[in-house]
């Protein structure tokens, strides 16, 4: 009975979501409603709440979950979030930002279509993330150095949006968490896991998929329109009073130039860390929030040194803090669409999605398949690929054995479906962070990637069949 209930729930409170999206409600006071009602309901239900500290009376355990997601993302994505904004900012106010467009900019001019950057951006982003693994801490980093330089180039806000929202896909890495998980799982070395199978499947998914979003986001834009231009944008959201802040960087060409790589700083430290780790076989990397840091404490020097008015120059460090105040509101999305996760552990669909997967025997061909359509279902429910993948890597290889096949078969489908399908999640962290940057709704950035994605999907698919 629990079991239907759960079923019932949780269409329930997708049609709810997607009704509100459609009528343009505020999308975090949605999900924080629609987590509370399933976390009492889950209460109700007898089931068990997850919290990081127990709380006796039972009423007050949902609200606990709350408070308990603040805390935990507060203290990690959320403090990532605040301290690029902040870094954003100060780059706007010490002029440097605008060096950087229009050195990038200038480069950009020989290119006759801007959806040729298109392909291009999309292969660049999954190649960062390679020093940058996580999708919503990459989009934070492009949102704050590449999007500006876009938009000026020409290009859309929704197509710019879109390809950010899917740049840490599948690039095959043997440093990736999930890879370094499953060849455990399969018995193999990483590298030969990820060379011998995953890389097989996943570059020429890639590429063809950087196709695929030429195509797609042309065929939108001629379909919407360019929409705003970037000034319009800055000025219909409140922000082209930043302008006045955008002081011109006075100097030689040389100090333009210092100025114009200070607001790619924070990629190029983990670039730097990330080859020389490989190089020295080291695991040890730079995280994000230390390498914000270290670029800000750089860029307060060059400021000292070339002003001369220290007066001024730690005057305009506050809009650091400013700019981090100003992005409190997409942390708060991100808290609230956990809080709708939790509801659904709550109420524990995602326990049932799971007995099914183990009770799948004899699937055969067909299992990966399954595999990839359940593996959807939960990734669009909880925006989460890379947790559901953890916990699928014990199933591998006995669903793999009870069906006959090989389990890199079911390894490599289910590993790249669930990496693929997070940019389709209204409430994946990163479509929640782009969203809240660009100020667009989460189902027009979701319009703009799922064809790319789902693509890549099938493609992917295909691939596995014939060369597994």
């Amino acid at each position: 009975m629990n079991q239907l209930i759960a079923v019932i729930l949780t269409l329930l409170s997708v049609i709810v979501l997607v009704y509100m999206l459609s009528k343009k409600m505020d999308i975090k006071i949605v999900l924080f409603a629609l987590g509370l009602v399933l976390l009492y309901c889950g209460v109700f239900m007898g089931n068990k709440i997850s919290l990081l500290q127990p709380v006796a009376n039972q009423l007050l355990q949902p609200i606990q979950v709350i408070i308990d997601q603040f805390t935990t993302t507060l203290s990690q994505a959320g403090f990532v979030i605040l301290l690029l904004a902040g870094y954003s900012s100060y780059m706007t106010c010490i002029g440097a930002n605008n060096v950087t467009i229009g050195g990038l900019t200038s480069t950009m001019k020989g290119i006759k279509s801007v959806y040729l950057l298109v392909p291009i951006v999309f292969l660049m982003g999954n190649i960062l993330s390679l020093v940058v693994p996580s999708a919503a801490n990459l989009a934070i980093i492009l949102l704050a150095t590449l999007y500006p330089v876009l938009r000026t180039a020409g290009m859309s806000r929704l197509t710019a949006a879109a390809v950010i929202a899917t740049t840490a896909t599948i690039i095959p890495t043997p440093l990736g968490s999930d890879n370094v998980a499953i060849a455990a799982a399969l018995k193999m070395s990483v590298t030969q896991y990820v060379f011998s199978y995953h890389a097989l499947i996943s570059i020429p998914t890639l590429l063809l998929m950087a196709i695929v979003h030429y195509f797609w986001q042309k065929h939108e834009d001629k379909k919407d329109g360019q929409g705003l231009s970037y000034q319009a944008e800055l000025a219909q959201y409140g922000l082209k009073d930043d302008d006045k802040q955008q002081t011109q960087v006075v100097g030689s060409k040389f100090v333009r130039f210092i100025y114009g790589l200070l607001p790619l700083l924070p990629i190029i430290i983990l670039i730097i860390d990330f080859i020389f780790n490989v190089t020295q076989g080291r695991n040890l990397t730079m995280n994000v929030q230390s390498v914000t840091i270290i670029s800000w404490i750089v860029a307060i020097i060059i400021e000292l040194i070339n002003k001369k008015d220290t007066k001024q120059v730690l005057n305009d460090t506050n809009t650091f803090i400013k700019g981090m105040g100003n992005a409190m509101g997409i942390v708060v999305l991100l808290i609230a669409a956990q809080t709708y996760v939790q509801g659904l552990n709550a109420v524990g669909i995602m326990t049932i999605i799971q007995k099914l997967m183990t009770n799948i025997h004899g699937a055969g061909i067909l299992l990966p398949l399954i595999m990839v359509i359940l593996t959807a279902i939960i990734v669009l429910l909880s925006g989460s690929g890379l947790a559901l993948i953890f916990a699928l890597i014990p199933l591998i290889v006995p669903l793999a054995k009870s069906a006959g096949i090989e389990p890199q078969q079911l390894a490599v489908p289910l590993q790249l479906a669930g990496n693929l399908l997070r940019a389709v999640s209204p409430v994946a962290a990163v479509i929640l962070i782009v969203s809240g940057a660009t100020h667009l709704e989460p189902g027009q950035i979701i319009r703009r990637t799922a064809v790319p994605m789902i693509s890549g999907v099938l493609i992917m698919l295909v691939l596995s069949f014939c060369l597994l």
